[in-house]
């Protein structure tokens, strides 16, 4: 295996730049760069294994947070604040935070799969987080740019009473108010609307419209148009 021509090192310095990481003696450049290789890239050398050690930094370092900035919460509370940072739909959009697709390596037909976007976006950021962590075994490359994403992400997720899930949290309030679920409509938009835009929701409760929002896909799509719903109808 050919290993990190100059071009490549300058890119993966450019992005520990992003994270906020000036002190890179300890990083290893070899590992950094099997995080951001896609499987399309090498069968052999790719991110699955670093994802998989990175899958568990995420888990360990989403819990001292908690612990630190909420002593008093229960466990439950705890659990299920982490579950939602650990999610990939979290991972991804600190992923898109820090443009890290642009220092992945993968096949140009995948790249443009923006269905499983969130997906590859999540391992890779988990992987980014393995290749840190096994520079150095332990957490110096990671909490310093990593907790004031988790602390800020943690402060959304506590003060939301749906716990960003919305459907849930309005299927529920329709139930018990009114003994029947809520009905989504989605359409598929022009391609011009742009990739945020791609579909559009509306949540309807009879004839009556709840709320509207726009997704990526229809599941996204359907939570908007439930937000809307939930903090203009049951939360307002």
């Amino acid at each position: 295996m050919v290993f990190l021509d100059s071009r490549r090192k300058k890119q993966l310095q450019i992005c520990l730049q992003k994270l906020g990481l000036s002190d890179t003696k300890s990083v290893s450049w070899k590992l950094l760069d099997l995080a951001l290789t896609h499987p399309t890239i090498s069968r052999e050398h790719n991110y699955q294994q670093l994802e998989f050690v990175g899958d568990s930094v995420i888990r360990l370092v989403a819990a001292e947070v908690l612990l630190e900035t909420y002593p008093q919460e229960s466990v439950g509370e705890f659990a299920a604040i982490r579950s939602i940072l650990v999610s990939d739909r979290t991972l991804a959009e600190f992923a898109e935070n820090y443009g890290l697709d642009r220092y992945l390596l993968m096949s140009e037909g995948f790249a443009q799969d923006k269905i499983g976007r969130v997906y590859w976006l999540a391992d890779a950021f988990e992987a980014l987080l393995g290749a840190l962590y096994l520079s150095s075994h332990n957490m110096d490359l990671v909490r310093p740019w990593l907790d004031p994403l988790l602390i800020q992400k943690a402060a959304e997720i506590h003060s939301d009473p749906a716990r960003q899930n919305y459907k849930d949290a309005l299927q529920e309030w329709t139930q018990g108010e009114h003994k029947i679920l809520p009905q989504y409509r989605v359409i598929e938009q022009d391609k011009n609307q742009g990739y945020e835009q791609r579909f559009f929701a509306e949540v309807w409760l009879k004839d009556r419209k709840l709320g509207a929002g726009y997704g990526r896909s229809k599941k996204m799509a359907e939570q908007a148009a439930a937000k809307d719903a939930f903090f203009s109808v049951v939360y307002s």
